[in-house]
C-alpha cells in the first residue's frame, strides 16, 4: 500500500484526500478479509510515507474532536464544520462540489440512487457555476464519504446503517458522527495490521520511505538495460546511492516505530530492481525482495515460462532471495475479474492455479506470487470486491493442494532456489522504467529534480544554517516515483496536471527551505493546455 506525500509542510494542509479515502475503503477491507477468514495468509507491504500520513490524519481528527480545530483537509473540514460551507466563496464551494464527484461512477455513485441523483444535480450546478444550497451540499458531502467507506464498515457500523437508511436531509450532527467514525477507522488501521502480523496471519514488508525508483537514483543509464533506445535526461542524479540509503534507513526507523519489529522483506518501489540495488537491500538485512516476471525473462532469456515459480537468488555470497510476480494471474484480478461474477472469477483463478500444479515438473511445489496494489483495483468491482475476495480466501484455505503462505515462510521451508547470473534492471510494469523516464515530460521532471538536488548539495555543503533533516525529508518527497508516473501519455489530463502542479509545488517548498530562489522554469507546467491552469488555480485556492 502506498500514497505519495499530499501534505504541505509549510501550512500542514492536505492537497489531495487519497490517503484517508483509501484508508476507510481499501486498507480496512483488506484487513477485514484477513481477519474474518481463518487460515488466510498474505504479505502486506507499506511505504512508510503512507504510514506517516495515516498517523497524522488520526492525530488531526482526534484534535478536531477535542477542540474543533481544522484537520487541514478541505473535505474533512467541511464534514466536521470547522470550515463552514456558508462562509466560503462561490468558487471554493464549486471546487468542493467537484471533489465530491471523484468516485467510480458505476460502483460508488450509481450504486446509491440518492447519491446518483445528487451527483447529476451537482454536475449541472458546476456547469452553471451556481453552488448548491447548504442542505443539498451537506447531503452530497455525506454521500461522498458513505460511498468511499469499505464494505466491511457498511456491514458492521450502526452509524453507517442509520445514515444509509436516512438517505437524505442529513444534519450537522450526522456529518459530525461520520467524521468521528472516519477518525476511529483511520486510527485503527496500523494497529489492525500490527495485530495481524503478531498473530501470524500477515507478513509485513516495506518500501523505501518516499517510494523512489532506486535503480534510476543510482544510475539513470540502468534504464537502457531493458530499453536500449530510451531517450534519457541530459542530467544525471547526483549522489543517488546515498539517497537510496537515506530512504531505506528512514523506512526502517519508521517501520519499527509503527510495527515494533524489523521486516524481513522489501518490495522496492514499483518492483524497481537492478544489480546494484539487490546487494544494497541485503546489506540492510533484507532476506527477500520481489519484482515482475518480465525482469526475470529479460535476465535469463525468454522461453523459461515457468521459471518464476521458484525462488531465485543473486549470484555471489549471501545474495538476496528474489520472488517474481505471476503477471497473468495478478493482472486477471486487477483488470479482468471485476467484469465477472465473483464465483466464476474465483473458479477461473483456482482452475488456473490447479493447472500450474499439474504441469509443474520441479522437485518442490511451485510458488505462485500474486502481487497487486492494495488500493486501485477494488473500486472497479461491485461492493469493493467484497464477494470476490471473501469467496477467494474461503476457497483457498480449504483447498487440498493450494496453500496460502508468505515469502519468509517459504525461505524458512528451504524451497528450491535458482541462481541469477545477472539481473537486467527493470520494474513490475513492462519489465522496464518507461512509465517513469524517457518521455519528454518525464525527462523534464527529472531535470528539475536534478537541479534541486544540486542546490541541496551546495547549501548543505556550505554550512549554511538550515534544518538539515527537514530539507532531506522534503527532498525525499520530491524523489517519489509518483510524480513521474503521472506525466506523459496514457493518463487523464486533469490527473496529470494535478500531479505536475503538486510536484513543482513540493520542489518550491524545498527551495524555500534552502533559502534559495527557485529557477524560473519551475513555474512552467509540464502539461500543456487548460488542464494545468485549472489544476494550478485549484492549488492556489486550496492554499488560501
Amino acid at each position: 500500500m502506498h500514497q505519495p506525500q499530499y501534505r504541505d509542510p509549510r501550512d500542514g494542509r492536505w492537497r489531495r484526500p487519497w490517503t484517508w479515502l483509501h484508508g476507510i475503503k481499501d486498507y480496512t477491507d483488506m484487513a477485514a478479509h484477513l481477519e474474518t477468514v481463518p487460515g488466510a495468509r498474505a504479505v502486506v507491504n507499506f511505504s512508510t510515507v503512507l504510514l506517516e500520513q495515516i498517523s497524522v490524519y488520526a492525530e488531526s481528527i482526534a484534535k478536531w474532536k477535542q477542540d474543533g480545530s481544522a484537520v487541514g483537509d478541505p473535505l474533512l473540514d467541511a464534514l466536521g464544520g470547522s470550515v463552514p460551507y456558508s462562509g466560503l466563496s462561490d468558487e471554493k464551494k464549486l471546487e468542493l462540489m467537484a471533489s465530491c464527484l471523484h468516485a467510480n461512477r458505476a460502483h460508488m455513485i450509481k450504486a446509491f440512487p440518492a447519491y446518483a441523483a445528487l451527483a447529476v444535480r451537482a454536475r449541472i450546478a458546476i456547469e452553471q457555476k451556481r453552488p448548491l444550497d447548504e442542505a443539498r451540499f451537506r447531503d452530497l458531502l455525506v454521500w461522498y464519504h458513505l460511498a468511499w467507506t469499505g464494505e466491511s464498515l457498511r456491514r458492521e457500523s450502526p452509524i453507517l446503517h442509520g445514515l444509509l437508511r436516512k438517505s437524505e436531509g442529513f444534519s450537522d450532527e450526522d456529518a459530525r458522527q461520520l467524521l468521528l467514525l472516519i477518525g476511529e477507522v483511520v486510527a485503527g488501521i496500523i494497529p489492525r495490521y500490527r495485530k495481524l502480523c503478531e498473530t501470524g496471519r500477515v507478513e509485513l514488508s516495506l518500501t523505501p520511505h518516499a517510494h523512489p525508483i532506486l535503480p534510476l537514483l543510482i544510475d539513470m543509464e540502468s534504464a537502457r538495460e531493458s530499453r536500449p533506445e530510451v531517450t534519457l535526461p541530459e542530467a544525471r542524479y547526483p549522489g543517488g546511492e546515498e539517497r537510496c540509503r537515506w530512504h531505506i534507513e528512514r523506512a526502517l526507523t519508521l517501520y519499527e516505530q509503527h510495527f515494533g519489529v524489523r521486516p524481513r522483506g522489501c518490495w522496492p518501489s514499483e518492483g524497481g530492481v537492478s544489480e546494484p540495488v539487490l546487494p544494497l537491500l541485503r546489506e540492510y538485512g533484507f532476506e527477500w525482495t520481489a519484482t515482475g516476471t518480465n525482469v526475470l525473462e529479460n535476465s535469463i532469456g525468454k522461453g523459461a515460462e515457468s521459471a518464476h515459480f521458484q525462488i531465485w537468488r543473486q549470484s555471489g555470497e549471501n545474495g538476496i532471495a528474489c520472488f517474481f510476480r505471476d503477471d497473468e494471474l495478478s493482472d486477471r484480478i486487477g483488470f479482468q475479474y471485476s467484469q465477472w461474477g465473483a464465483e466464476d472469477a474465483v473458479n477461473d483463478l483456482i482452475a488456473r492455479l490447479e493447472a500450474i500444479g499439474r504441469d509443474w515438473k520441479g522437485s518442490a511445489p511451485p510458488i505462485v506470487s500474486i502481487i497487486m496494489d492494495g488500493e486501485n483495483a477494488w473500486e472497479h468491482f461491485p461492493y469493493n470486491a467484497w464477494f470476490f475476495l471473501q469467496h477467494l480466501y474461503s476457497r483457498l484455505v480449504v483447498h487440498t493442494h493450494i496453500h496460502l503462505t508468505t515469502f519468509s515462510s517459504l525461505l524458512d521451508d528451504k524451497h528450491d532456489e535458482g541462481e541469477l547470473p545477472r539481473l537486467v534492471a527493470g520494474s513490475w510494469v513492462y519489465g522496464d522504467f518507461s512509465v517513469w523516464i524517457g518521455d519528454p515530460q518525464k525527462n523534464r521532471a527529472w531535470e528539475l529534480l536534478c537541479a534541486a538536488k544540486t542546490a541541496v548539495d551546495r547549501v548543505l555543503g556550505s554550512g549554511r544554517d538550515v534544518d538539515r533533516e527537514t530539507v532531506l525529508e522534503q527532498l525525499g518527497v520530491c524523489e517519489a516515483s509518483d510524480w513521474f508516473w503521472w506525466l506523459g501519455g496514457g493518463n487523464a489530463a486533469e490527473d496529470s496536471a494535478a500531479f505536475d502542479s503538486l510536484f513543482r509545488e513540493h520542489l518550491g517548498v524545498l527551495y524555500d527551505m534552502l533559502g534559495e530562489t527557485a529557477p524560473d522554469n519551475l513555474a512552467e507546467g509540464m502539461i500543456a493546455g487548460d488542464a494545468v491552469a485549472d489544476a494550478e488555480g485549484a492549488m492556489r485556492r486550496a492554499n488560501r
